[in-house]
C-alpha cells in the first residue's frame, strides 16, 4: 500500500490527526478512502492510534487513555493570554476563578449544560466541540490537568484546576 497520508500528534490538543504529505491537508478524522486496516498501516499509526483492528480494545483509543471536555478561562498570567473571543485577556487569575465558579454553579452536574457553557465561553479552541479534547494518555496534557482528569470517574466534573493555560473545569467523558 502506498499512501500520502500519515498519522501525527497535535501538540496543542494532545490527540492524533491525519496529514497528507502531498497536499498538506490535515484532518481529525481518518480519510474516507482508506479502510480501517489501511489506516492502521499508515506511518505513525502504531505510535498514535493504539492497537490495530481485531484486538480487544477499540481502535480509537487504548486502555490507558482517558477522554475529557473542559471549560477554560484564561487570565493575564496565562501562557497565551488571548483566545478566539478575546484578542487580549486582561482579567486577573482571581477574576477568572470567580467566572468559573459561576459556570460551575450553573452546570450543577448537568453534562449538557457543561457542553453549552464550554461552547459559548471556553477560551480554548475546543469550544467548537463543546469543550471535547478527545482521548489522551499520560504525558500529553499539562500535569495538573492530567492528574485531575485521571482522578475523576467517567461523568464526574472536577473542582477548579489551575494550569499554565488558565483555570479549568474538567468533565471526564471516557
Amino acid at each position: 500500500m502506498s499512501s500520502t497520508w500519515e498519522v501525527r500528534m497535535s501538540n496543542s490538543r494532545g490527540v492524533h490527526y491525519f496529514y497528507n504529505t502531498t497536499t498538506r491537508e490535515s484532518r481529525w478524522e481518518a480519510p474516507a478512502e482508506l479502510s480501517e486496516s489501511e489506516v492502521h498501516q499508515l506511518p505513525g499509526a502504531s505510535q498514535y492510534l493504539g492497537r490495530p483492528p481485531n484486538t480487544s480494545a477499540p481502535a480509537s483509543h487504548s486502555a490507558d487513555q482517558v477522554r475529557a471536555s473542559h471549560l477554560l478561562v484564561k487570565h493575564r498570567g496565562s501562557r497565551r493570554p488571548s483566545s478566539w473571543k478575546e484578542p487580549s485577556i486582561t482579567r486577573s487569575q482571581s477574576e477568572a476563578v470567580e467566572i468559573l465558579r459561576g459556570y460551575a454553579s450553573q452546570i450543577n452536574g448537568d453534562p449538557s449544560k457543561f457542553a453549552q457553557l464550554a461552547k459559548e465561553h471556553s477560551d480554548c479552541s475546543s469550544h467548537d466541540k463543546n469543550g471535547d479534547l478527545g482521548w489522551f494518555r499520560k504525558g500529553q496534557m499539562q500535569r495538573p490537568f492530567e492528574d485531575a482528569t485521571y482522578s475523576l470517574q467517567v461523568g464526574e466534573m472536577s473542582d477548579i484546576i489551575t494550569t499554565d493555560s488558565g483555570v479549568h473545569l474538567i468533565l471526564r467523558t471516557g
